[in-house]
This record gives C-alpha cells, structure tokens and sequence, in this order.
C-alpha cells in the first residue's frame, strides 16, 4: 500500500516523492545535485577515490527523472558539492583535491580555481560554491580553512575572511553558502550549528542558531532561505532570518539541495542513498 505522505513548509504544502529519478547502480553515494535552467538534473555522486571501484562523478537526469547520461569518471577525487553557473555549466567542488572544476554540462573541463593538491593556494578541503547576482562566486572553504572567499565573474580573489572557531563571525565548518538577490551571503555553519549572515564582503550581519548541524542553504527569487540540517528537519526563514515554517521530509538528513523550477525542492541524501522530491500540493 502507497502512503501519500505530505508536509508543510510555511503558507505551502508538498507532497513527498522519495526515492525520485532513475540513477543507475554505481559505486558512488548522492552527495549534491543542481538544476539547470533547461530542467536537467545533475547528481553529484562520491567516492573514496583510494578504495572504491571506479564509477561516475555525475548521473544527469530529465526534469521527470529519466536518465540522461553519466559522465566524469576520473574527475574528481573527492566530489563534494554542486552548483550550476551562470552561462550554463556546472561549478564541482573536488574538496580533497582542494580545488573547484567548471565544467560544461557533458564534463568537459572549462576552468579551474585552486592548485590540484596544494592545500591552501588558496583552498584547503573547499565544501560549497554559491554565485552572486553578478556572476561572481563565492567559495565555502570548509574543513581546513574556516573562510569564505570572493571571486569575481573572471575568478579572480577579491577577499576572503573568517577563521577557525566559535566566535560570531568565525566558522567550524562553513559547509553550505547561498547568496541572495541582495548580495548577502549566507553560510550553513555546520559544526557551530547555526546559519551566519554576512554582506557581500563579509561583515556579520546576524547569527541564526535554531538548527542541529545544518548542511546546506538556499535561496529563492523571493529571497526567502531554505536550511536542512541534521535533526533532521528542512527550515524556511526569510532573509532576514525570521522562522517562517519547519518540517521533517527525510529520513535523516538531506546533505546537498536546490529548488526546482515549477517550485519543487530536491534533497539529496546519503542514508540512505537516495535523491527526495517535495513537489507543491494544495493545503
């Protein structure tokens, strides 16, 4: 028997769809997935590079779930988060690699921030990618660093800032970074378990702790922002903070996100490994 399960999540309900797509048995386990703007889903999948089998980096999927294509076997070594760019790419953080790969939508490699295997030129074990109204990025430089970087749309450093530590400002592990239509920057500062804003170049804005080691973050066109965290629950704030919905869509956890174009939102979660669906339905 079918169980229809629904939540909500603020003045919206949603149905749940779980597991969504067919992605194809591979020894790599859902870390990330985004969306173009054509519809196609791509899937970002993880290995232990060292160990595992060989298998693809990302699985690409049709707006209703059909596979597409897989592609990217020896591109990463440690794929772990994904974003789509503005001219249409994909932007695949390689966190220990310590480097961030923009690549065309088939894994043909445009560019790359970062020196292969050199921690700290300039990144060390990089978690997330976000990018700004202007085509510029920034860079959520994770698990050795505790900063943020800026980039302009040409990948060029304009300023970073943070440190190690628990102070307001500082960061654990900044570990998911959105940016919204404003330019506030906005960062999932998991092992602190609270979401910090900041401006554009880096000033703190305010320190949200209403979570449990939240993973990811993002944002709508209307500025409102989307946090999953390890409860597990899936958060809505407005931008400036204030709680507008909570609800509990996964089974324990989602680690990567994003919103798709007819309103749905894709969770992407490891255990198990599975991509979750919330599609709109009348309250």
């Amino acid at each position: 028997m079918k169980t229809e399960l629904r939540v909500a999540l603020g003045d919206r309900h949603y149905g749940i769809e779980r597991p969504w797509g067919a992605l194809p048995a591979t020894p790599g386990r859902i870390t990330d997935l985004a969306i173009g703007k054509d519809g196609l889903v791509h899937v970002l999948l993880r290995r232990d590079s060292a160990v595992d089998p060989a298998g693809p980096c990302v699985v690409t999927l049709a707006s209703d779930g059909g596979f597409v294509r897989s592609w990217g076997e020896k591109l990463c070594v440690d794929a772990h988060k994904i974003a789509t760019a503005p001219d249409g790419g994909l932007a695949i953080v390689d966190r220990d690699a310590h480097r961030i790969l923009f690549c065309d939508v088939e894994g043909r490699v445009r560019r790359q921030i970062g020196e292969s295997h050199r921690p700290g030129w300039p990144f060390n074990h990089p978690s997330d990618i976000a990018f700004a109204p202007d085509g510029g990025f920034y860079v959520a430089d994770g698990y050795g660093n505790g900063r943020i970087h800026r980039f302009d749309a040409s990948g060029n450093l304009l300023t970073s800032w943070g440190s190690v530590g628990t102070a307001p400002g500082a960061f654990l592990t900044p570990h998911g970074i959105c940016v919204l239509g404003d330019g506030r920057v906005i960062v999932a500062d998991r092992e602190n378990s609270r979401v910090q804003s900041f401006t554009a170049d880096g000033a703190l804005l305010a320190v949200w702790d209403a979570f449990l080691r939240p993973q990811d973050v993002v944002a709508d066109a209307e500025d409102r922002i989307y946090v999953c965290d390890s409860i597990p629950t899936l958060s809505l704030l407005s931008a400036d903070g204030a709680l507008l919905g909570r609800c509990r869509p996964m089974l324990n956890g989602a680690h990567g996100m994003w919103l798709g174009p007819d309103g749905d939102i894709f969770l992407a979660e490891t255990n198990p490994n599975r991509i979750t669906r919330l599609f709109p339905v009348a309250g």
